[in-house]
């Protein structure tokens, strides 16, 4: 079964959290699909990796760069997984993958997004009705913190 985590973001920016996250699975071994909802955002997730830390960079590449199934962290608008990724990152209101064939997807969704928020519960009851294992993440206090 893969493991799901929602993450809550509340006052902290997605071009913050995100490669915090990326990196404890990189130091796991596992490669990584960033998955979102659209190509701009993308191009901001793009920058954020290769400039989150100034001692430091996330390798990576975007799926029309070429060379996907290469690409430790591949970003992307499609559901694929041609780089054998054993986690998925949903991002700015990337829908639910159709295949449940990685060990992790983290959903991670804007608390000051009444439709994320929305869409998230949604796919909270989505992912508990398919049996799934499914965590809930919120920020406090700069930390995160289990909820459910």
């Amino acid at each position: 079964m893969t493991d799901i985590l929602f993450y809550h973001l509340q006052g902290q920016r997605l071009e913050k959290a995100l490669p915090q996250l990326v990196e404890k699975a990189v130091e796991k071994g596992w490669n990584a699909v960033i998955r979102s909802g659209t190509e701009e955002r993308l191009a901001v997730i793009d920058e954020a990796l290769w400039s989150y830390k100034e001692d430091s960079f996330l390798p990576h590449g975007r799926e029309e760069e070429g060379d996907a199934e290469h690409q430790p962290i591949l970003l992307t608008t499609k559901d694929t997984r041609v780089n054998e990724a054993e986690v998925l990152f949903l991002i700015d209101r990337a829908p639910l993958p159709a295949a449940y064939d990685f060990e992790r997807i983290v959903l991670m969704f804007d608390g000051d997004d009444g439709e994320a928020l929305d869409e998230a519960r949604a796919a909270w009851k989505t992912i508990k009705g398919l049996g799934h294992p499914a965590t809930y993440w919120q920020q406090e206090g700069g930390r995160w913190v289990k909820k459910a």
